[in-house]
Parts: C-alpha cells; structure tokens; sequence
C-alpha cells in the first residue's frame, strides 16, 4: 500500500533526475483537455491523497498526422485517480492505489494502464507497522485482504518508517497510471474542466519489507523506465516490470510519529529516529 510519501525536488532537479529535455516542460498555454498542464508545486514532505503531484509521462504523438513521437515529459497531476466515467472527483480518494495483480482487468484501471502510465518521483515513500497495547508489532494489512483490517489498526499505535534509495542522489520512481476526467459542473472552456489524476501501483510487499507492511509500491528500475512509459510495451513486458521492485537496493528507516499527521510537513519528517533529538510526540492519524 502506498498513503503518503515525500518529493522535494523542483522542476529542473526532476528534468536532470529523469533526463527530460528542456523541450520536455510544458508551455504555461497547454490545452489541458489533451494533455495534463505542469505546475510549480513546493516541496512536500507529507504527501496526502488529493494532493497534486508531478509526474513523468511517456512520449505523446506529434499532432494528428501520426508522426514521430514527442518525447517524455513532466506534468502536474491529482493522487487519486477518477475514471472517466466518474460522476464526481471525490471517487479519486478511494483510487490512490491500483493492485498489480488486478490492475489490467478492473474498469476503473485497465484502460489507463494499457495507454497511460507514468512515473511519480519521490525521495521516499510512508509505511506504518502497528504496534499493540502490549508492545507486540505486527505488520499492516489492507482491507481487500483483511477483512479485520480496521478493527486491527483501530487498537493499535503506528510506528511510521520512510523506504527509499540509500544517501541522496536517486528518486524513487513509482509505477503510476493516469487519466482524464470532465467536470460536468465547471464550463469546457475553463482549464479546471479537465482533471487529470493518477494511482500507485502497489505489489505484495518483498520479503525484505513486509514486517512492516503487506503491500509496496511498485517501485521502477532505471533501466525499466523507458519500457514502463512506451505505450507499445505489451502484458509479459509489463508482467516483468510490475515484478522487479529492487527492493534489496531500498533502505528503511524509523521517523518520527509527527508523519502520522498530515498537519506536519517539514523536511525533519524524514530525518531517521536515531538521528533525532527531543521526545516523542504522541500523534496518530
């Protein structure tokens, strides 16, 4: 599972990060009913559902006349997907994740992942492991698996760690997937008419992390990024990606309980427990 995670980079830092060309950004005058615009976003260390996002997209088409594809790009899209059949934007909360193991046959996904994926930066991503009144730690669940899932995180305190690469210099790159949606209650004319969301990808979690939890992004390898994004990569190409998280690469670190609340955004959230100083604060969801 994937609830919240931390971006910090700016616009030129993800262009050099993903190899973007100058070229790659947007102009401010996109037509955002063909293609999702790019926004200036501040750096988020607490990343909640609803909350835009970048997100790098694939290469689009060269006009109608069917010629050489542009190439990759950043852009700006809303966590929590709407399908384009959605009667209102507020579905998208309960679509911040699509399972790997279904996402190409349910209705809410299956078009998206087979024309639209994207990757979705981050420094890190958020997981909590529970911990009872006893002190006995257990790993989280999620409710299409545990139907005990919110009796179990109800009783329990949640101890947050941060996942992500080793020292400074790389992003995570989650599998995403993206759509469009038409806000019947806002003029075609106004760019707000078009919503452009995405979902994570999550996998069962690798055995190197699933004390903590029983889901993971999908996290892709560089070399994947190119075959990830080409529309024309077909089900076993997927298939190979959707299973190659380099999951013994990730490192883990406890943080401070402050994560739990969305209230909190600070580059300090991802500082490990350790390494910290000062009590405990004691604040949960």
């Amino acid at each position: 599972m994937c609830g919240r995670y931390a971006q910090s980079r700016n616009v030129q830092q993800l262009r050099l990060d993903f190899g973007l060309p100058e070229e790659a950004l947007p102009a401010d005058d996109v037509d955002t009913r063909a293609w999702p615009p790019l926004e200036e976003l501040e750096p988020d260390y607490n990343i909640s559902p609803g909350r835009p996002v970048y997100a790098v997209l694939g290469p689009p088409p060269r006009g109608a006349d069917g010629g050489e594809p542009g190439p990759r790009s950043l852009h700006t899209l809303r966590w929590g997907l709407v399908p384009s059949w959605a009667k209102d934007r507020n579905v998208g909360y309960r679509m911040i994740n699509a399972r790997s193991e279904t996402v190409a046959d349910k209705p809410a996904f299956r078009t998206a992942f087979r024309r639209r994926r994207c990757l979705l930066p981050a420094d890190a991503y958020y997981e909590w492991q529970l911990v009872g009144k006893d002190g006995t730690v257990q790993a989280s669940t999620s409710p299409a698996t545990d139907p005990e899932h919110k009796k179990r995180k109800a009783k329990a305190d949640k101890k947050p760690y941060s996942i992500h690469y080793p020292g400074d210099g790389e992003p995570l790159a989650m599998a995403g997937i993206f759509e469009r949606w038409r806000d019947p209650e806002v003029p075609e004319e106004d760019p707000a008419a078009w919503v452009w969301s995405c979902a994570v990808i999550t996998t069962e979690a690798a055995p190197e992390l699933a004390h903590i939890h029983e889901r993971m992004p999908v996290i892709v390898p560089r070399r994947d990024w190119a075959a990830w994004l080409d529309p024309a990569t077909g089900p076993d190409g997927l298939a190979h990606i959707l299973g190659a998280t380099p999951a013994g690469r990730l490192a883990v670190d406890e943080v401070s309980t402050e994560v739990n609340s969305i209230k909190n955004n600070r580059p300090d959230l991802l500082v490990p427990l350790e390494a910290g100083s000062g009590p405990e604060p004691d604040t949960l969801f």
